[in-house]
């Protein structure tokens, strides 16, 4: 039985947490490291959780973690939990397999970033709702960015106007990301690059300065920080 949160909601959220997070340093699958004391996967659910149009949320879990991931999430919020794959992608179309009859609006979401708020899951579903067949968040790019050869040498200055830093969640039409996946060859780490292969449009929408992605122990201690702030 497929677990619900809103259901007149339209919205299913898929959260892939299967990877290493071998930047994190040794120790548990990344989305279970803990967070001011909880897993990075329960900031997560729980934020995705509180946005009022979702209708379910599924997670690709490491696949020995199932159990221990489905106990971990049961008091935070109802969640399907089915076994992630070897690669993102595969979790990905592992968890969008499970999504039941219903939410035609489909976002996938990083388990490390944590901290995104509920209401940029809303405003991306809004988005799709709106008539866009993908959607992603972004930032713009602040740092001067320099395009450079294999030994390190500069080779040019990137103009960073036309750049944007992409987050999660990526929205699209259910139907949108189901082709997309079936017709998935490489393995990507974004599920809007598998659309753009279709040559589907992606639009655009103001992303979050919380919704970072935790990889490295520095993010982790930001994080940290900004949760003791109120974040």
């Amino acid at each position: 039985m497929t677990a619900q949160l809103n259901p007149r909601g339209d919205v299913a959220v898929l959260v892939p947490a299967a990877g290493a997070g071998e930047r994190l340093g040794p120790g548990a699958p990344k989305a279970l490291r803990p967070l001011a004391g909880e897993p990075l996967l329960v900031h997560a659910v729980r934020r995705v959780a509180a946005a009022p149009s979702v209708h379910t949320i599924v997670v690709a879990a490491p696949a020995t973690e199932v159990e221990a991931v489905r106990a971990m999430l049961a008091p935070v919020a109802p969640v399907t939990v089915v076994p992630g794959g070897a690669e993102r992608q595969a979790s990905v179309a592992a968890a969008l397999a499970a999504v039941p009859a219903g939410p035609e609006i489909v976002l996938v979401h990083d388990a490390a970033r944590a901290l995104t708020p509920p209401g940029l899951v809303e405003s991306v579903a809004a988005a799709v709702r709106d008539g866009h067949d993908a959607v992603i968040p972004v930032l713009p790019v602040v740092d001067t960015v320099k395009e450079v050869d294999a030994a390190e040498r500069v080779l040019g200055t990137v103009d960073r106007s036309a750049l944007r830093a992409v987050q999660t969640p990526q929205g699209f039409r259910r139907s949108v990301l189901l082709a997309a996946h079936r017709s998935a060859g490489d393995a990507l780490t974004d599920d809007a690059g598998l659309v753009e292969k279709q040559g589907i449009a992606v639009t655009c929408v103001p992303g979050s300065e919380l919704a970072l992605k935790i990889t490295r122990p520095f993010d982790l201690s930001l994080a940290e920080h900004l949760l003791s702030t109120g974040a």
